[in-house]
């Protein structure tokens, strides 16, 4: 065991983030546990698609159930919202929620729908993505100049 000890208590509804490359961290939602297992929902893309980011967004994406440990083994809950947002409840609202968008697909945006966005919309019913936030000013310059060069 060892090293999760050093994770806090997880409750359904939590959101994790799990640090990613330089640029992205990775969110989901603590869904609980199956058989002692615990299960993290989460926005992921089907395929890999190496374009995604010139193109911000891929069309295969799901919200997928999948082990935290398959998630990944470094995270911390960040539920940086719940001062200016209650917290909707999870087992009347979120759980629901998370069942039935699993069966469909969805567009993958990484501007305007990843996996932050859809961690926060669970838990709170509102889109927020704080790390595009902070890149947007610095991406958006960049892909317009190419998109007028007719690169992508």
């Amino acid at each position: 065991m060892g090293l999760h000890n050093s994770h806090p208590k997880l409750y359904p509804g939590d959101i994790l983030e799990f640090p990613g490359n330089s640029y992205f961290s990775h969110f989901g939602v603590y869904y609980g546990e199956r058989d002692g297992v615990p299960y993290v929902a989460h926005l992921t893309i089907r395929d890999s698609d190496t374009k995604l980011l010139l193109f911000g967004r891929a069309i295969n994406a799901a919200v997928k159930l999948d082990p935290l440990d398959v998630v990944g083994k470094k995270y911390k809950v960040r539920n940086y919202l719940d001062d200016k947002h209650p917290p909707r409840d999870f087992y009347n609202l979120i759980k629901p929620e998370i069942d039935e968008v699993m069966t469909k697909p969805i567009t993958f945006d990484i501007l305007f729908n990843n996996s932050e966005h859809q961690a926060t919309m669970f838990r709170y019913g509102v889109k927020k993505s704080e790390q595009i936030e902070k890149v947007y000013s610095k991406i958006v310059p960049t892909w317009k100049e190419l998109f007028e060069k007719k690169k992508i």
